[in-house]
């Protein structure tokens, strides 16, 4: 019998159109293969259509909160709804990054020193002071991004001390907790993880090369604005390092299925994790699709089996 999956994207997140063109990928490659995929946006209406319906299987790839907090997890259990990725409270801690960052942490992994400031403490305690005492323990260069959030916006790497409160403004513009990192200099890589939290397996890690060095929304998602080189040009040892990171990362924050850690590999070949991503972009310019295919594996392929073992696993496993 065919399998019939819906994957979900779009939604009203900043990165709607993202979500939007990684459904189209994934539903493109799964119908390549035989799947009987469509592609749904979220409305009021999802519930009852799911339980009129009746998928075998739910792909969620919505993008920010609204795909990545856990909530539409919960609402796919509700439903009686099998669906591929990570259960709602594994999603819920990989979503909140300073949150992630103390869980690996604990794990035995190396990640920046920060600190994580909501919007209004921020603006109460005195914006000055405070920026002025973010400096002087966490040093420069620094980098800002949403405590929440995807695709790079609202973050900014500042490398010095009058750059600062502008990139407070930007990254408050996206959400109301902003986290100031250390930034670790050296080469940027991402590592997808497949498989469940005692089965898992990580794919070639990808190095990513900005033109313009910073890795921002415009370099993620226009063609041609950034070299990905995969698998990443680094020792056999610092790979291994890195797919070793990604696997902890995955079992240490209990995901499942599908994710991809970000990390950077330092001057001494240290590596420390950024963050981790449960619902990664698929587009064409995205990151999984090409480690995917450095593999040796299809994408279509790989999203059907896992589609096939959520179905098989049923709404609450």
């Amino acid at each position: 019998m065919t399998q019939r999956v819906v994957v979900l994207a779009g939604g009203l997140s900043h990165e709607r159109d993202v979500s939007l063109r990684s459904g189209r990928r994934v539903a493109e490659a799964m119908t390549a293969v035989g799947v009987e995929a469509t592609v749904r946006d979220l409305d009021s209406g999802l519930m009852p259509w799911l339980r009129r319906e009746r998928p075998d299987c739910v792909v969620p790839l919505l993008h920010g909160e609204v795909g990545e907090d856990g909530a539409l997890r919960e609402i796919l259990e509700l439903a009686g709804t099998p669906y591929v990725g990570s259960t709602p409270a594994a999603a819920r801690l990989a979503f909140d990054k300073p949150i992630a960052k103390q869980v690996v942490s604990k794990a035995g992994i190396r990640t920046p020193a920060s600190v994580t400031l909501p919007a209004d403490t921020f603006r109460e305690v005195g914006a000055a002071a405070v920026m002025s005492a973010l400096v002087e323990r966490l040093g420069l260069p620094l980098f800002v991004k949403p405590a929440q959030g995807g695709s790079a916006l609202g973050c900014t790497a500042v490398h010095a001390a009058d750059a600062l409160p502008a990139a407070m403004v930007s990254c408050f513009a996206y959400g109301p907790v902003a986290l100031v990192e250390q930034m670790v200099a050296g080469v940027e890589l991402s590592v997808p993880v497949v498989g469940s939290t005692d089965s898992a397996e990580a794919l070639p890690a990808v190095e990513i090369r900005p033109d313009g060095g910073v890795y921002d929304y415009t370099a993620r998602y226009t063609a041609g604005a950034t070299e990905f080189v995969v698998p990443a040009d680094v020792s056999e040892l610092v790979a291994l390092k890195c797919a070793q990171v990604a696997l902890t990362s995955h079992q240490a924050l209990g995901l499942r299925d599908l994710s991809r850690t970000d990390l950077i590999v330092d001057a001494d070949d240290e590596v420390w994790f950024l963050e981790v991503n449960v619902a990664p972009g698929m587009t064409e310019t995205s990151l999984v699709p090409l480690s995917v295919e450095a593999a040796g594996l299809d994408l279509g392929e790989l999203m059907a089996g896992l589609a096939a073992e959520a179905s098989s696993r049923g709404p609450r496993a």
